[in-house]
């Protein structure tokens, strides 16, 4: 059988991380290959408290691996409107990395390689590229595909389910290596065929998730929420199969695989075990987790930004919860600074007198989120309230113009959700340009 570890933190993090590799290496092949190359992806999408990999037990991993002989690398490329430096900066990933000596690579500032999803259409058939074929991974990345044999990568992901995916663990959190631009197209319901495509391209020689603490509601709680939406297990959940280990931490959530479809599909194409019966569980009982967490969105929005939702079409993945997920972390997080009266539309199938619903509501000004809600409305929009009055956000939602969009329409800047000063951000931003960042920043500044 597949086996999946667990161990408790209890009695310290490194002491945890030290057994769970320890249980992999007796199972088995040995974690090094014969570059002694360790390249570690970390769960580091933003500095948002709740939303990233733990320091503490990233340092805990790259200490192990030192003691063993390895050459260290920690690798991440962040989510859209933001740029990996100064997540690493506000986070602590470049301290601990200093400190043990480990080498930082931010796939953001890389050259490319292009490749092909999978069964998706050709740019003929669509020629305006909203279901994009093509996507870009960073150098580091293929180095890595084109050198299995000879170099290990180790999946570190965080326990947090997701209001798009159900889960975001093992094989989600692979989603950060294609290039910015190429994420938000077709960022819809193809989204979960497009995850198994990334891990049928590069899987990795064990993943390890950090479940010291579970975010539910999604993967980016408001902090002013934290007493709900974050649960501490205390955990690590450790394997060579992500698809096993994902479906174990699907199960600490109380969910099935049946509910999450990127691990149903890659189950279905056999690239991992998928069946929990066939997966033996070493260190804990599943049975202890008895509770279902909900991972949808809370449905609480502040009461002065109008939602007007298309009813023939709305995706969850891109067009629908990312513009929600932002509006929540601002509304919430900053209600002395947040600035309402504006809307956000989204979808297809919208009413024929949805401009003069708006006016007799007062609202002149808002986001259109997402191509559908754009060809359907948003010439029409412009050319009532002014092109300054209605931000559009591209493709099947564009994260960068929609957290531009949402910080101007409440009043807000970039810097008013970052905790470092504008000299140290500008600092950092100029640093990630010199060295070519490609990332999609925020122009909220």
């Amino acid at each position: 059988m597949t086996e999946v570890y667990i161990e408790d933190t209890d009695q310290g993090i490194k002491s945890a991380v030290n057994q769970i590799f320890s249980r992999i290496q007796k199972s088995g092949q040995s974690i090094l290959k014969s570059s002694k190359e360790v390249y570690i992806k970390v769960n580091g999408i933003h500095f948002q408290k709740h939303t990233y990999t733990s320091p503490e037990v990233l340092e805990a991993v790259i200490l192990y691996l030192k003691e063993i002989g390895a050459d260290v690398y920690v690798m991440e490329n962040c989510t859209q409107a933001n740029f990996t430096r100064i997540v690493f900066a506000i986070t602590g990933y470049k301290e601990v990395c200093e400190k043990t000596g480990a080498k930082i690579i931010y796939l953001d500032e890389e050259d490319t390689k292009t490749y092909e999803f999978k069964g998706k259409p050709s740019v003929k058939d669509d020629p305006k590229g909203y279901n994009l074929m093509t996507f870009r991974l960073p150098m580091t990345i293929v180095k890595i595909m084109e050198n299995r044999d000879s170099m290990t990568y180790i999946n570190l992901p965080k326990l947090k389910t997701h209001s798009m995916a159900v889960v975001t663990l093992g094989i989600k959190n692979q989603w950060g290596f294609p290039q910015h631009a190429d994420r938000g197209k077709d960022h819809n319901y193809n989204l979960h065929s497009k995850l198994v495509d990334m891990y049928e391209f590069i899987q990795p020689d064990l993943t390890l998730i950090d479940g010291t603490e579970g975010t539910i509601y999604g993967h980016y709680p408001p902090t002013a929420w934290e007493d709900t939406h974050v649960v501490p297990f205390n955990i690590l959940i450790g394997g060579r199969d992500t698809l096993a280990v994902d479906v174990v931490g699907a199960r600490i959530f109380g969910l099935n695989i049946d509910e999450i479809p990127h691990l149903k599909l890659a189950h279905e194409r056999g690239l991992g075990e998928g069946d929990l019966s066939k997966i033996k569980v070493v260190g804990k009982d599943l049975e202890e987790y008895k509770e279902i967490y909900e991972w949808d969105l809370l449905q609480k929005f502040p009461e002065n930004v109008k939602i007007v939702k298309g009813k023939d079409l709305l995706c969850r993945e891109g067009c629908q919860n990312n513009p929600l997920t932002v509006l929540q972390s601002f509304a919430f997080d900053n209600p002395e600074k947040f600035k309402g009266g504006w809307f956000i539309i989204m979808g297809k199938g919208h009413d024929d007198d949805l401009i003069q619903q708006l006016k007799s509501e007062g609202y002149t000004k808002g986001l259109v989120a997402g191509y559908c809600a754009i060809e359907e409305v948003g010439k029409e929009l412009r050319k009532e309230f002014g092109r300054r009055n209605v931000f559009f956000s591209g493709d099947c939602n564009n994260l960068a113009e929609t957290v531009t969009a949402e910080l101007k329409l409440a009043g807000m800047n970039a810097f008013d959700i970052t905790p470092l000063s504008y000299e140290e951000a500008i600092k950092l931003l100029q640093e990630a340009q010199k060295h070519g960042t490609k990332a999609l920043i925020t122009t909220a500044l």
